[in-house]
Parts: C-alpha cells; structure tokens; sequence
C-alpha cells in the first residue's frame, strides 16, 4: 500500500513538472484570460507573415506586416511606418497572436487616433533562440547583429517592399518589456530612420554595458540629432524595478528637453487579471499608439 501510494505520488509530481516544463519552455507561459487576437477583420485589414536572407545575421529572417486599410487601392499613397518590439520568448508573431493588435490598430483607424500606417513586427530573438530565461539582445553583440538586422536591414528591406514615407519623422519604433528597452536602444542608434519611440514596462540599462544603455547612451547624442526626437513611457504599477528604471529615464529625457509623455498604469507583467500580462500589453499599446498618432498628425501639418 506504501509502495503504490509512493508510486502514485512521484508519478503526480512527475506529470506537475512535465506540465510545468511544457506551459512555460514551450507554450511560454500563456495568458489564461488573453485579449481577443482577431487576425483579420472584415475591411481586409489582416497580419502576414513574411521572410527576407539578413546578411547582418547570416539566416532567413521573419517579421510581420499589417498593411493599412485602402493600401492596395491607393497605389500613389506612401504611408508612416510603426515598428513592434517583443518582449522575451516570444517572435514576430506575438503582437498579433497574443497581444490583439489587429482588432486594436482597426479601432484606432476609425478613430482617427492612428494615421493609417504600415506596422511591423520583427523577429527581435538573437542566435541563442527563444527562451524564458532569457531576453532577446537588441544590439550587435556576440550572439548576433540584431541591431543592425532591425534598425538598418529590415528597414531598407521595408522601404523596397512597401509604399512608405521616407523621412524619419514617419517612422516609429516601440516594445513591449525587454522589446522596450530594445526599441529604444536600436531607435536612439538609427535616428536616421526613427525619431517616435516608446516602451511598455520595459527598462533603460543593460548588464552588456553602458553602450546598449539608453539611460546612459542618450546623454552622449549631439542635441541637434534629438531635435525630432518624441518618446512615449508607461509601466505597470506591479513591476517595481520597470517603475524605477522607467521613471529615471523619463527625467533623465527631461533633464535633455526631450518631449515625452510618461504614465505609471495599474498592473504590469503576470499570467491573469484585466491590467495584468497580455491584457496589460494590449491595454496601453492603445496610449502609445495614440502618441504615435498624434506625432504623426502635427507632421503632416507641417
């Protein structure tokens, strides 16, 4: 009787961590209330999946594309272009999956909120992979140029596949968590190409060093490269650290008379609640969007 119980029970806990192991190494920890993740709506307006050979990372690369609604009509019409971060373990196909930005950018379309604009999402994971135990190195470092696969290829990889507007002013770059740090990182470091950037519970240094730091690298930028430079900020009340690092930067932007909008919400990272994980990330990215579009607007009236 001992025996079969002692069986029964290593057997229980066995099953615990095969399913421990399954939900978060390769589900990745999944939202147990996620937003609705639509991937296409009635007007057309739908995610894709797309690949290009990246030299930067010697591979077949993946990112994403929602084309704005009326772009296969409006064949003379160049539109603004929004580059999405993701956070770790996750890919290119995490903003439409898990995040419901096609549903979300559909909404702010027809409230005039957003600029109708070509939206990317990239596959931001360096060589090692994805992986919960680690977030992906938005820089060119020792396990891959992603930085320059983001900031510099895929970009020119857009421009020659899609009707964009060309100058920087028109182009934005934003994250989520560790896609915020990156989105910065790789933003303030092409400010050729992007000049709107924004974070969502992300962070402002790396423990690479103050050369993928932004806290640290903005205050090194010439003032007249961050003229056109417009950021947008929020973290999740829960993430303490994020707060912390979110709120430094913030001044630190202050301190440079950087426009930027900064707004601690409730909630942050987490598996389950109405402003916590996913519901979070979908959430706000309607306020950064929002941002986005305001920047986008005072251009064109320029």
């Amino acid at each position: 009787m001992i025996r079969t119980i002692i069986l029964i029970t290593t057997g229980t806990i066995a099953a615990l961590f095969a399913f421990a192991y399954w939900y978060v190494f390769v589900e990745g920890a999944p939202q147990l209330d996620a937003p609705a993740a639509e991937v296409q709506l009635p007007d057309g307006l739908r995610f894709q999946l797309q690949s290009f050979n990246s030299q930067a990372m010697g591979t077949q690369r993946q990112y994403g594309v929602i084309l704005p609604p009326g772009y296969a009509q409006h064949l003379d019409r160049r539109y603004p272009v929004i580059f999405l971060l993701h956070g770790g373990h996750d890919d290119a196909r995490a903003y439409a999956d898990k995040y419901g930005i096609v549903p979300l950018l559909d909404q702010l379309y027809h409230s005039d909120k957003l600029p109708p604009s070509i939206v990317i999402t990239p596959d931001g994971n360096d060589d090692r992979g994805s992986s919960p135990l680690f977030d992906p190195q938005y820089f060119d470092g020792e396990n891959g140029k992603v930085g320059t696969l983001i900031g510099s290829e895929l970009v020119q990889v857009v421009k020659s596949r899609y009707r964009t507007m060309e100058s920087p002013q028109f182009w934005a770059i934003g994250g989520i968590s560790s896609g915020g740090w990156g989105a910065l990182n790789i933003g303030l470091r092409h400010l050729n190409h992007f000049s709107v950037m924004f974070s969502h519970s992300g962070y402002f240094t790396d423990n690479s060093g103050a050369q993928n730091s932004p806290q640290t690298f903005i205050g090194q930028l010439p003032p007249q490269q961050l003229q056109q430079v417009r950021i947008y900020l929020d973290a999740g009340r829960n993430d303490t650290d994020f707060v912390a690092s979110t709120q430094q930067f913030h001044q630190r932007l202050n301190q440079l008379d950087i426009p930027n909008e900064f707004n601690i919400f409730p909630g942050g990272h987490g598996l389950s609640g109405a402003d916590i994980g996913w519901n979070y990330f979908h959430k706000h990215l309607n306020d950064s969007l929002t941002y986005v579009g305001e920047q986008f607007k005072q251009r064109m009236q320029n």
